[in-house]
């Protein structure tokens, strides 16, 4: 008895402890920046707030930003769903290959895409030129089409850059349904179309919706390809404009700080709505298969016709990859290069490819200080995020697996939070603590100190759920026969519990490097100076600066090595954990 009231002791202490943290890392920034959208000259007030939303310029960007929040959510699901129902049903050559190749998109932030598509779409683009050989454009006649698709082409290209995170999660949901429930549908008289619309489409909810959610938020709330595209009419452009510049400056920006908290409202709102949905239909998703699941084989010509489906949905996503690729190749004029283009201009001047062809881009990389510092910084500050995630992730996850105390579900959503709070949104909740106490200055001289925070932060829920799965499908047998011969609980989770799950530990710990490395909104807002910049804000700063003109191309050269980076993490993670990788990306 004596020893059960000292384990539930140790057990509560561990959990005041880590409610404690996250309460001063997330929940404080968060009041503190939601206080200052509510003060006026040093006093409570509500004018900041009233004033944001009578400005029909903000509201028309807010609803710019939740109409494409929606849009891109829905073009995910409508290209993942056929994709994850054609890989749970039916078995193919090539099938592998190609489920693998659906998630090169996540290689890349769709930032960075925005780089190779302004020289698709731009006036005299790829796309242009071709039209022009095609002669269905006359030689002088140049189109913008990223200026003429506007709203439409910033959807298409964050959508081709998010649709994995629904796919993943499909996937998961499709494989939780049981054969049998489809079986018995079609030895009754149902019919194909009615049996996917009575069964399949609600049992695989908890999977769309798990996977919306992130999508939704991450859309919405999406700034980096804002800024490349120049495209002015999204509320993340618009909060940039009022605090990226001032970040270190002494001035009051409360009008900014009010529309951060009506951000933090949606995405909040939109979390909140997405985990009760998926709470009322989760029965789908924790039921086991009866029976294993069977998948059709298919012969050659219909194999290839399921293949089409993958071949178009890759190919039209990763060509703003590709064409990121090329460009980091591309010779400027006079420059030594290897082609068939004239040595004097652009090597990808008015052409449907580039014409001339050199490694500078990526000499420029390693050879230029302050770009190859970049990458030490990142690599610096994602390795201390990461270590420190680790510890803090085995600790929740432990907690709220392995104990039965109170207060553990309330620990769970905290961790969960960032899913729901955006980088933006979390970048500006440092900024506002600082401010508080007047140490704005770090931002300035030593901000790894707040990266670190923040990439730990934002990418604690993949470390949590990846560990938690482990945990999950782990017996606790093993460690209660390690307890009761003497073994302390520290030695217990080192020498049997960790063995356990240590290819999830690996894998979480993998893709929460990956995404610290390449972290968007606290980049561009927390690192102020090129010595402190990590490799996203330097991708942003040269491609974003046409004054010199090589700076585009060592910026498509660094997206380069960033993609090389995420492809491997990504297929580690994908090997080690499977089907349940989608797991991490999921709003509940």
């Amino acid at each position: 008895m004596l020893k059960t009231a000292h384990t539930q002791y140790r057990h509560y202490a561990l959990l005041l402890f880590l409610l404690t943290l996250l309460t001063l890392l997330m929940v404080y920034p968060l009041i503190q920046q939601i206080a200052a959208a509510f003060l006026d000259k040093g006093r409570p007030s509500l004018y900041w707030l009233s004033s944001v939303l009578s400005d029909a310029t903000f509201r028309s960007q807010l609803i710019t930003s939740l109409a494409l929040g929606l849009t891109v959510t829905l073009l995910c699901n409508l290209i993942a769903f056929p994709l994850a129902l054609i890989a749970a049903r039916f078995d193919f050559r090539g099938k592998t290959l190609l489920a693998a190749l659906v998630l090169v998109p996540m290689v890349l932030p769709p930032f960075v895409g925005a780089i190779g598509m302004k020289q698709l779409l731009g006036t005299f683009g790829s796309l242009t030129i071709l039209l022009q050989h095609l002669h269905l454009l006359s030689p002088h006649e140049g189109i913008n089409w990223l200026a003429r698709g506007g709203f439409w082409a910033l959807a298409a290209l964050i959508s081709l850059g998010l649709y994995p995170i629904a796919y993943l999660n499909l996937q998961a949901a499709l494989a939780n349904i049981d054969p049998a429930m489809l079986e018995a549908a079609q030895n009754l008289g149902g019919k194909r179309f009615a049996n996917f619309r009575r069964i399949t489409l609600p049992l695989a909810m908890p999977g769309i919706f798990a996977g919306s959610t992130i999508i939704f938020i991450w859309a919405f709330t999406e700034l980096g390809t804002p800024l490349l595209l120049d495209y002015r009419r999204v509320v993340s452009r618009s909060i940039w404009d009022d605090l990226a510049q001032t970040v270190s400056a002494t001035s009051d920006n409360s009008r900014a700080f009010a529309k951060v908290v009506l951000v933090l409202v949606v995405s909040v709102s939109a979390y909140i709505v997405g985990k009760l949905t998926l709470g009322r239909t989760s029965h789908a998703m924790t039921a086991k298969a009866t029976v294993g699941s069977t998948t059709r084989q298919l012969s050659f010509s219909k194999g290839l016709l399921a293949a089409i489906p993958f071949i178009l949905i890759t190919g039209l996503a990763v060509l703003p990859h590709l064409t990121v690729v090329l460009y980091s190749f591309t010779a400027i004029a006079s420059e030594p290069a290897r082609g068939w283009g004239s040595p004097d201009i652009f090597g990808w001047y008015r052409s449907v490819l580039p014409s001339r062809y050199t490694l500078a881009g990526y000499a420029a990389v390693f050879g230029k200080p302050e770009i190859f510092q970049s990458i030490l910084n990142s690599i610096k500050y994602a390795s201390i995020a990461t270590l420190l995630n680790m510890f803090l992730g085995i600790a929740i996850a432990w907690t709220v697996i392995r104990t039965r105390i109170k207060g553990r579900l309330l620990l769970d959503s905290i961790a969960m939070l960032p899913l729901a709070v955006p980088g933006l949104v979390m970048a500006f909740a440092f900024v506002a603590v600082l401010r508080q106490f007047g140490l704005r200055w770090i931002i300035e001289t030593s901000p790894i100190y707040v990266l670190v925070i923040a990439y730990m932060v934002r990418r604690m829920p993949y470390l949590v759920r990846s560990v938690a799965g482990g945990l999950q499908q782990t017996s606790v047998t093993l460690e209660e026969a390690a307890a009761n011969l003497g073994a302390s609980p520290l030695r217990v989770l080192r020498k049997i519990t960790l063995p356990l799950i240590l290819a999830n530990l690996i894998a979480g710990g993998i893709l929460t490097f990956a995404f610290s490395m390449l972290e968007v909104s606290d980049s561009l807002i927390l690192a102020q100076y090129p010595q402190h910049f990590p490799i996203t804000k330097m991708i942003y700063v040269l491609g974003s600066d046409t004054s010199g003109p090589t700076n585009v191309r060592d910026a498509c050269s660094l997206g380069v090595l960033a993609m090389m980076l995420l492809i491997l993490t990504m297929t580690s993670a994908a090997l080690l954990m499977g089907k349940k990788l989608g797991t991490i990306f999921r709003a509940t």
